[in-house]
């Protein structure tokens, strides 16, 4: 027999969703030395850009996890800590991140151009409670980077750069499972929709009667 519809009441429900075996917040800096990055051509007149034509003070980056697999989780290893004088067992997981960093600079005659981009890793170990058959998730709430040093290198082929680029990001980490779980609960409904406001009356702007019009006794 099919239950009727409940308004405004509640019902055992079975959901599937995903279980939190733990979760930390990391943060690392790290810095990236980007050597003999060749100059461009300019992008509107085709000739080769060299030292003299770019403003060194105006190189800039930009830092992106990778487009394929940002994140890779290269193992776990299983560690015993002795957590509040009790024996447990959590993985020490070691982790793989993945980033593009892209590099631009400004022309002394304007405007900006792409020096390259350039892939790079970096791995870190996390001590999570990540057994085997639960996903690790690792998700970026911050991620920036700024030029720390920077020197263009005359050559008799083509001009190169020397960066560091330092980068900063902000993770947030979970071990989840995915998992089934039965609840007491109320349904949902749709919200009232909210009224189209009317349209406004024409407004006048406002005058200055004080300048104008005279009728002869301002002056």
């Amino acid at each position: 027999m099919q239950a009727d519809n409940l308004t405004g009441g509640q019902e055992l429900l079975c959901i599937n969703t995903e279980k939190v075996y733990d979760w930390i917040i990391n943060e690392a800096t790290f810095d990236l030395n980007l050597l003999d990055l060749p100059l461009p051509v300019n992008p509107v007149t085709g000739v080769q850009l060299t030292c003299a034509d770019i403003d060194l003070d105006t190189v800039t980056c930009t830092v992106e996890p990778a487009e394929l697999t940002p994140v890779e989780i290269l193992d776990r290893v299983d560690q015993q800590f002795i957590i509040d004088g009790a024996e447990v067992t959590l993985q020490l997981v070691n982790i793989r991140k993945n980033f593009t960093v892209t590099v631009s600079v400004g022309l002394l005659t304007g405007g900006t151009v792409e020096v390259g981009a350039i892939d790079f890793s970096r791995c870190e170990q996390v001590i999570l409670c990540a057994p085997e058959g639960t996903d690790i998730n690792v998700t970026f709430t911050e991620l920036d980077c700024f030029i720390c040093t920077v020197d263009c290198t005359a050559l008799t082929t083509i001009d190169t750069l020397d960066l560091t680029v330092s980068v900063r990001l902000c993770q947030s980490i979970q071990s989840t499972f995915g998992v089934t779980l039965e609840l007491v609960a109320e349904f949902c409904t749709p919200r009232e929709t909210l009224p189209i406001p009317p349209c406004p009356s024409p407004v006048l702007p406002p005058q200055c009667p004080v300048v104008f019009p005279t009728n002869g006794d301002n002056g």
